[in-house]
C-alpha cells in the first residue's frame, strides 16, 4: 500500500494561492477561503490557534465566512482579526464574551451567532468526522437550546437531537508533523483540533516544526495523516495570553 504524502507550504505568503491552485487542480468545488465557505477553526482561547491561517485569510479579504470555533479571539487577535475585517458572516461556538467587536455586530444585527454547551459542541464535532447522524443529549433542555430541535422521552428523561458539525475546511494548530501528515500536539494547545481535522473536506494543519519520517513517537501522535491535507509551516507566532492574573503580593500562589 502506497502512503499519501502531504503538500508542504513554508511560505506563509503562498499559503492561499498554493491552496487554491492545489484545490482547482484537484477538482475541488469550493475554494479555500473563498466567499461563504465553512471552516473550522481550531483553539481555545488564543491556545492552539492557527494564528498563520488566520493572517492568510485575512489578507486575502474573503467574505461571509462562515466559522465554527470554541470561541471567538479577542478584539485584536485570533478570530477578531476576521470579525473586525467583517468577513465572517455566522459563529458556531460556545463562548464569545472575551470579543466586544462580536457583541456590537450581533446586537446590530450585522452578524449571527449559534451558541452551543462546550460538550455539546464536543460531540458534535466528533459526530461530525465519524459519520454519526446525530445524539440525543439532556443538555439544554427545557432552555433556549432546545427551541426547533426534534426532543424525546428515553428512560423516562427528556433528550434533544443534537445534528453533527461538518465543514469545508478545517484550519488546525498542532506542534509537529512529517511528510504524511502525521500530527503530534502540545499539551493544551492540542484542545479541539484532533476532532476538528476529522469533520472537514480539506484539513490544512498549521505546525511550527516539519520533522522526516520517523521523527514522530507513534504512541504520541493524536491525528493520524490520512485526515490531513495540507501542512504549512508557521513563519511567526505572538501566542499571546488571553487575559493575565496577577495574584496579589502576601497571596498563596503570589
Amino acid at each position: 500500500m502506497s502512503l499519501k504524502k502531504i503538500l508542504i507550504v513554508d511560505d506563509e505568503k503562498k499559503i492561499i494561492e498554493v491552496v487554491k491552485a492545489y484545490l482547482e487542480k484537484e477538482g475541488f468545488k469550493i475554494l479555500t477561503a473563498n466567499d461563504g465557505a465553512v471552516i473550522m477553526m481550531g483553539g481555545f482561547g488564543l491556545c492552539g490557534i492557527p494564528e498563520n491561517l488566520i493572517r492568510a485569510l485575512v489578507k486575502n479579504g474573503s467574505k461571509d465566512i462562515i466559522i465554527i470555533s470554541n470561541n471567538a479571539g479577542v478584539d485584536d487577535a485570533g478570530i477578531g482579526l476576521l470579525i473586525n475585517n467583517n468577513q465572517v458572516k455566522k459563529m458556531v461556538a460556545t463562548y464569545i464574551g472575551e470579543n466586544s467587536v462580536i457583541e456590537k455586530k450581533v446586537i446590530n444585527g450585522e452578524m449571527e451567532v449559534e451558541l452551543n454547551p462546550q460538550g455539546t459542541f464536543s460531540e458534535r464535532l466528533r459526530a461530525g468526522g465519524a459519520g454519526i447522524g446525530g445524539f440525543y443529549t439532556p443538555t439544554g433542555v427545557g432552555t433556549v437550546i432546545e427551541k426547533g430541535k426534534e426532543k424525546k422521552i428515553i428512560d423516562g428523561k427528556e433528550f434533544i437531537l443534537e445534528l453533527p458539525l461538518k465543514a469545508d475546511f478545517a484550519f488546525v494548530k498542532a506542534f509537529k508533523a512529517d511528510p504524511y501528515g502525521n500530527l503530534i500536539y502540545r499539551k493544551t494547545a492540542r484542545n479541539f483540533n484532533p476532532m476538528m481535522a476529522t469533520a472537514a473536506d480539506f484539513t490544512i494543519a498549521e505546525v511550527e516544526e516539519i520533522v522526516p519520517v520517523g521523527g514522530l513517537n507513534p504512541e504520541q501522535i493524536a491525528t493520524p495523516g490520512v485526515y490531513v491535507n495540507m501542512v504549512i509551516k508557521g513563519e511567526h507566532y505572538d501566542k499571546r495570553i488571553e487575559k493575565r492574573v496577577y495574584s496579589k503580593a502576601g497571596s498563596p500562589g503570589a
